[in-house]
């Protein structure tokens, strides 16, 4: 990847439906470089596929929480695995430090939040959570 193909995907994720020739304008080269370049970049897996991405405000789950997940010893896989029989755990993250995972949910109320993560708590192998209820989002690119 060169900077062209970083600014066409800034560009890409700032407005994921933009044509060709707006790309081509905003990156500064042709319509047809720029198509080459765009699948040269799927074909290489860069690029995976194009989405919407919803207001918070008007997403179906209103509130949104980042759950922060201690797991037990060699549990992870497991924990893993149930995680993803959540349907309200819309994003789940490996990181480093004092918690083990990140899950990022959604839910319609704060009542079904609050069941979503006490069922994550539950959850063999989780040695304890920590949660934050988003308020707003600043930015997303």
């Amino acid at each position: 990847m060169d900077g062209i193909d970083e600014k066409l995907i800034c560009e890409l994720r700032a407005n994921g439906r933009a044509s060709t020739a707006d790309l081509a304008r905003l990156v500064g080269r042709s319509r047809t470089s720029v198509q080459s370049r765009l699948e040269r970049l799927e074909r290489q897996g860069v690029i995976i596929g194009y989405g919407v991405r919803v207001a918070p405000e008007h997403d179906l789950g209103a509130v949104r929480a980042h759950v922060m997940i201690k797991v037990g010893p060699k549990e992870a896989r497991g924990v893993t695995a149930a995680l993803q029989e959540i349907p309200q755990v819309r994003v789940l993250h490996s990181v480093s430090g004092d918690v083990d995972l990140i899950a990022i949910a959604a839910a319609a109320s704060v009542a079904e939040m609050d069941a979503v993560i006490d069922r994550i708590g539950v959850l063999d192998g989780v040695e304890r959570t920590t949660s934050s209820i988003i308020l707003s989002t600043k930015f997303e690119r």
